[in-house]
C-alpha cells in the first residue's frame, strides 16, 4: 500500500515539473486524433491539355487538369484563389485536430486530376476535399454547390459513393450557413476524373461564382474567405462527427 502511494505521488510530482512547452505536446496529441484530410487546391500554374481516362479501365478520356476560370472583377487567376482558402483551410483543421496534408503547395506543379486522387488514396485520407471555384456564360449566376458521385457510379465502390455523398451534403450545408452563400446543393456527376480515381470519400468545393462580379470580389476578401473556411471546416467536423 506505502508503494502505491509512493507511486501515485511522484506520478503527481512529474506531472507538475513539467516545463510548458512539454504539458503543451502532450495535450497538442491528444487533440490529433481526428484523422487525416487531404486538401486539394484545384488546377494549377499552367494546365495540362493531355488526356487521361476519367476512370479505371474507361475508354473516355479527359484534359489531365484544366487552367480555370479568372474572377470578374477580381482578375484573380482560380488556380490563385483555391490555393490561399485551402492553405487557410489547412491551417484552421490543424487546429481542429486533424492531421492535414496538401496535394500542392505551390502554382508550379504538374499534377493531373486522376494523380491527385492517387495521392490521397496512397495517404489512406479520411476524406478528400477538392477545392474550386465555379463560372459561368451568364454572369448572373451565383451560389455555392459540392459535386459528389452518382449512386451508379461504375469506378467507385458503393461504400465510398454512399460516404463521398454524404460529406458533399454535409460540407455544402454548413458552407452556405456559414457564407450565407445561395446553396446550389450537391451536383451529381461521373464525368470527374479527380473523384472516379478516388477510393477514399471525396467532394469538390465549389464555393462561388467568379464570373459573378459580387460573388467574385466576395471570395477575394479575407473577411469572406475566413467565412468559407469555417464553413468547410464546420462540414468536415459534421462528416467526421456522422
Amino acid at each position: 500500500m506505502k508503494k502505491l502511494i509512493l507511486l501515485t505521488l511522484a506520478v503527481v510530482v512529474i506531472g507538475s515539473i513539467l516545463l510548458p512547452a512539454e504539458r503543451e505536446c502532450m495535450v497538442s496529441a491528444k487533440k490529433m486524433t481526428k484523422g487525416l484530410i487531404v486538401i486539394d487546391a484545384g488546377h494549377q500554374g499552367k494546365g495540362n491539355g493531355r488526356l487521361e481516362p476519367i476512370g479505371p479501365g474507361a475508354s473516355s478520356k479527359k484534359p489531365k487538369v484544366a487552367s480555370g476560370t479568372t474572377g470578374r472583377a477580381s482578375k484573380t487567376a482560380e488556380y490563385k484563389l483555391n490555393l490561399i482558402v485551402a492553405k487557410k483551410l489547412s491551417k484552421e483543421l490543424k487546429q481542429r485536430g486533424y492531421r492535414v496534408k496538401m496535394i500542392r503547395n505551390s502554382h508550379n506543379v504538374n499534377i493531373s486530376n486522376s494523380e491527385r486522387a492517387k495521392m490521397a488514396n496512397r495517404w489512406g485520407a479520411g476524406a478528400l476535399i477538392r477545392i474550386h471555384a465555379n463560372g459561368d456564360v451568364n454572369t448572373s449566376v451565383s451560389g455555392a454547390m459540392t459535386m459528389a458521385p452518382t449512386s451508379n457510379n461504375r469506378f467507385l465502390s458503393k461504400k465510398i459513393i454512399s460516404k463521398s455523398r454524404l460529406l458533399s451534403k454535409k460540407v455544402i450545408r454548413a458552407f452556405c450557413r456559414a457564407t450565407k452563400a445561395k446553396n446550389r446543393g450537391v451536383y451529381s456527376t461521373d464525368g470527374m476524373s479527380g473523384i472516379n480515381w478516388c477510393k477514399v470519400p471525396v467532394t469538390i468545393v465549389e464555393m462561388g461564382y467568379m464570373t459573378n462580379r459580387k460573388e467574385d470580389l466576395k471570395m477575394a476578401s479575407k473577411v469572406y474567405q475566413k467565412k468559407m473556411v469555417k464553413g468547410i471546416a464546420d462540414g468536415i467536423d459534421a462528416y467526421m462527427g456522422k
